[in-house]
């Protein structure tokens, strides 16, 4: 019996092994080693203690922005499974410069922008991280103290043509450009970082997969269990082409307004808005396989963009103006007027259902249907709400096109019905609906429950 019990937790703990594994890998780029983090998984299941896992952020800017949280995002999902993240700050290395991707020696920043720049970051990042599985570090607590005999002695475990391996450095040495000695130690104290630390796995974007193999090599060397890494996407912007970045003025900044935020993420791309789904959205891997079926079949895009522009606005400002920033764009690229211009009229329930009844009919989205309306009652209404400054301007607008209603529908489209001197389809099972009369006036009616 016990030999079953034995066989049956093997079999729930590589279940559960297999089930955090397939979460995690979600999106990467690449991990080293699958079987490292697996062997590494394994005993932290059994023995219920949780991996470090480790990222680090220069603040070499103030503002975090979406593509900075794709990094956070797989951290929260890391701590979903109960495991702990070192959230390391790099004030000090951030005083050196962090050489990938850069054509030439980079500026080093003072420690009074890098003190600036890390002001917020805590506060940002709790949006998304779990505060009591985080531990948020600067590496200037170690490296500040870190003695140059000791230095000497990492830095010998490295030499100048494993350097040379690193991209960047490569083509500036072809092209004789010049490769400063401080841009050589910034891989050797990142890699110290996890040296300290002992870290479990380190996750950073694809770019920085040389200076995370220097930690997984550095530890080695000094007879530790090496890190697994895992590397991350860069996550394009706006113009679908460049990485994020506020320099491009491509960005979604996490401290963007709500309206401005879901607008930037209806801009972008059907393409891009799978990616960020992937990258950025907490659904689980069976919902978001769901969704790409969903889009297959002939799901509306704009549909499924909407629900991960509420979805990510509603993660950094909240339920109410999530659905506020939403509306805030239907009407205003949708029903293409400004919600500034709109002024909000509550009738009572009785008078609402008057109104609706009198013009409406089930909704069908696919087969409208023509319901009589008597002209007087529309024109009668228009002049009640001083849409109109006498009925037989609104009789005249009316024949001219220029009375539109708008409203979603159950698929969650927005409904147009132009209003003529006879019909106008509104279906019953809305509570609320838009009238726009002529160019500039537009009136919201909600009924009052």
């Amino acid at each position: 019996m016990n030999s079953l019990n034995n066989v049956g937790a093997k079999k729930e703990i590589e279940a559960e092994i297999r089930r955090q594994i397939e979460a995690i890998k979600r999106g990467s780029v690449e991990l080293i080693k699958e079987d490292e983090l697996f062997e590494k998984l394994s005993y932290s299941v059994s023995n219920n203690i949780p991996l470090k896992i480790k990222a680090g952020f220069d603040p070499t800017s103030p503002d975090i922005h979406l593509g900075h949280t794709v990094l956070l995002n797989k951290l929260r999902t890391f701590q979903e499974f109960g495991h702990t993240v070192y959230f390391i700050i790099g004030d000090f290395t951030a005083m050196i410069g962090d050489p990938t991707g850069k054509s030439e020696t980079r500026k080093p920043l003072s420690k009074e922008d890098v003190l600036k720049n890390s002001k917020d970051y805590k506060e940002q990042a709790f949006k998304i991280l779990k505060p009591e599985k985080t531990k948020i570090l600067f590496n200037s607590w170690w490296l500040s103290n870190l003695k140059l005999d000791e230095f000497i002695k990492v830095s010998s475990n490295y030499t100048v043509r494993r350097m040379l391996e690193k991209d960047d450095f490569e083509k500036r040495f072809q092209d004789n450009r010049p490769i400063a000695m401080h841009e050589f130690i910034y891989p050797l104290l990142q890699g110290f970082d996890s040296l300290f630390l002992e870290a479990d796995i380190e996750i950073g974007g694809n770019d920085q997969k040389f200076n995370l193999i220097v930690g997984r090599e550095l530890m080695k060397s000094f007879g530790l269990t090496s890190q697994a890494i895992m590397t991350m996407p860069l996550l394009e912007g706006l113009d679908g082409k460049n990485k994020m970045s506020k320099s491009l003025g491509n960005h979604i900044g996490v401290s963007d307004e709500p309206n401005e935020m879901y607008g930037k993420i209806m801009s972008i791309s059907d393409d891009m808005m799978l990616k960020y789904y992937e990258l950025l959205s907490y659904i689980s891997n069976e919902e978001l396989t769901e969704l790409k079926l969903e889009l297959d079949k002939g799901l509306n895009p704009i549909i499924a963009k909407k629900r991960l522009a509420r979805e990510i606005v509603e993660r950094y400002h909240g339920k109410l103006l999530a659905g506020n920033a939403q509306k805030y764009f239907e009407d205003k690229y949708q029903r293409k007027v400004n919600p500034e211009d709109i002024t909000t009229i509550e009738l009572n329930s009785e008078e609402y259902m008057k109104f609706i009844n009198n013009g409406g009919g089930e909704w069908n989205f696919n087969n409208i249907p023509s319901s009589l309306m008597p002209s007087e009652i529309i024109v009668k209404f228009l002049a009640d709400i001083n849409a109109v400054s006498s009925k037989g301007e609104a009789k005249r607008l009316i024949k001219q096109g220029a009375v539109k209603i708008y409203f979603e529908t159950e698929n969650k489209n927005i409904g147009e019905s132009k209003v003529d001197a006879e019909t106008y389809p509104i279906p019953r099972s809305i509570n609320e609906f838009t009238i726009k009369v002529g160019k500039k006036k537009i009136y919201k009616i909600k009924s009052r429950s």
